[in-house]
């Protein structure tokens, strides 16, 4: 039997080398390279399935390299009794918290207006805030949860919105739609990390905006199809947004005439907040390929009905 490793392939030989020495006896395919599809036990794929994997008869357990499993949960290739994990990792979490981080402050410090003086040759000092502002994070999962804490030893005021109710120290917790607008009124800053669902779609819209304080700031590093673009640019021109991060969009690569490159009060970045990598987690994938072979939970298994 066999784990067939139908991922990145840049550094993929990272990853095999740790499974192989961690356990010898693992034989590991590469796709297309499957060999009799009935001895493919296990399956490490990325954002998307490049086979059907229902033919793998056999398959018990099946390892992504992504945070986001949407693209996964939305194929028809996807076998819907087989347990799915996603990627957690501790290399994830750091950059994601980094990348969050240096927006913040590099909102609140005025680095936009900073840049722009100096391409004008223009000696212009800011005085700073005379208090830190609220920071808002939508969806606090292991990646959410690493910025709260981050963002609470910088002394910042941070709350979370979440779908169901839940405790996290040092921060105040909001949950569902009835309490969103509170959350969304009290915070400056608004990061986005929600996974992909039908309740998620769209979230980000003009609706959202309006219920912001006037001139506050959005960072998205959630998924592409939450940002209602039109809506962001909107907030932005009238000023009910005053500038705007993101990563993430509908579609990518962003095209080449998109108004999101020239517009003055938005940071674009190619999506690399947290940029998966073969070799990524492969404690992970080792620890669940046993836990597959021996019928056991999956670590960070999806639960398909909430889609994360």
């Amino acid at each position: 039997m066999a784990l067939l490793y139908a991922a990145e392939t840049q550094g993929a030989a990272v990853l095999f080398e740790f499974l192989h020495r961690q356990d010898p006896s693992i034989e590991i395919r590469v796709w297309p390279d499957c060999g009799q599809d009935s001895e493919i036990e296990f399956v490490v794929v990325s954002g998307e399935a490049p086979t059907d994997l229902r033919r793998f008869v056999n398959l018990r357990g099946m390892q992504s390299t992504w945070a986001g499993v949407n693209a996964l949960l939305n194929s028809r290739d996807l076998p819907p009794d087989v347990p799915l994990a996603r990627m957690v990792a501790d290399e994830m979490s750091n950059w994601m918290a980094e990348y969050v981080v240096y927006h913040v402050l590099d909102i609140i410090r005025g680095g936009s207006d900073l840049r722009s003086s100096q391409a004008e040759c223009i000696w212009q000092q800011r005085t700073h805030l005379a208090s830190k502002p609220a920071i808002g994070i939508l969806g606090l999962g292991e990646l959410g949860q690493d910025i709260a804490r981050k963002l609470l030893g910088l002394n910042f005021d941070v709350s979370g919105w979440v779908r169901t109710k839940r405790q996290f120290e040092g921060i105040s917790i909001y949950s569902g739609p009835g309490e969103l607008p509170e959350f969304l009124g009290r915070n400056s800053i608004v990061v986005c990390l929600l996974p992909l669902t039908e309740h998620t779609r769209g979230i980000l819209n003009a609706e959202l905006f309006a219920r912001m304080p006037r001139g506050s700031s959005i960072i998205h590093v959630g998924r592409g199809p939450q940002l209602m673009e039109g809506d962001l640019i909107k907030a932005l021109d009238t000023g009910q947004l005053s500038r705007a991060v993101v990563d993430v969009f509908a579609q990518e690569p962003l095209p080449e005439h998109h108004p999101f490159w020239s517009h003055p009060k938005i940071t674009v970045t190619p999506h690399v907040a947290a940029i998966s990598r073969a070799g990524m987690g492969a404690a992970l994938i080792l620890e669940n390929y046993h836990r597959a072979i021996a019928g056991r939970e999956l670590l960070h298994q999806v639960d398909r009905t909430s889609g994360y």
